[in-house]
């Protein structure tokens, strides 16, 4: 079993920044990247599914400086300084989740969304589906409620409650369920 428990995050990693083009121009702490408009950086969202075809959604935690309590993806964070996509997503669906799974690129997008005055997300996500049967053992600091839920589910809850969910999942969402769909069926735990 792991300590599921620990702070994993940090107001002074540092994150990556890119271009338009995803080359990267420098290095800034994380809680800079996320003032004002933002500091466009590299980002990752994973989309964990059961053998049902279930997604694991998650609330995230009331303590996110950015859209606490909403709920999202499975898992979502940044590549820190140095780190490879492949390192990050492992890393991070172990310390949010308590999980270990293959996990298979889709796409990336660009995005920028600001959270009232709190501050914005400014993001070149990459985006990231696998598939587990094991429960997770979520981390509270990151994470405050999860649940699998059926795709005709969310598409519903995204209809009659888009306000619950965070930005970026909406945007990915749709995505995946335009083009993807197909690609998610077919995976094998």
């Amino acid at each position: 079993m792991t300590d599921n428990n620990r702070i994993v995050s940090f107001d002074d990693e540092l994150l990556i920044l890119v271009d338009n083009n995803d080359t990267v121009v420098g290095y800034n702490d994380k809680n800079a990247c996320h003032n004002g408009n933002g500091i466009l950086h590299r980002a990752f969202s994973v989309f964990i599914f059961n053998s049902k075809n279930e997604l694991l959604i998650h609330q995230r935690s009331s303590h996110k400086r950015l859209w606490n309590l909403f709920w999202t993806n499975s898992c979502c964070s940044h590549p820190r300084k140095g780190e490879s996509y492949e390192v990050a997503t492992k890393r991070r669906v172990k310390e949010e989740l308590g999980l270990t799974t293959r996990l298979m690129y889709l796409y990336k997008f660009q995005y920028q969304a600001k959270f009232g005055d709190k501050g914005s997300e400014n993001e070149l996500c990459s985006v990231f589906i696998g598939k587990s049967n094991n429960l997770p053992m979520v981390n509270p600091n990151e994470i405050s409620d999860w649940r699998y839920i059926s795709i005709h589910e969310l598409n519903e809850e995204l209809i009659n409650y888009p306000d619950r969910y965070t930005p970026w999942f909406k945007m990915e969402w749709k995505t995946i369920t335009e083009k993807y769909l197909d690609t998610i069926k077919n995976l094998n735990t």
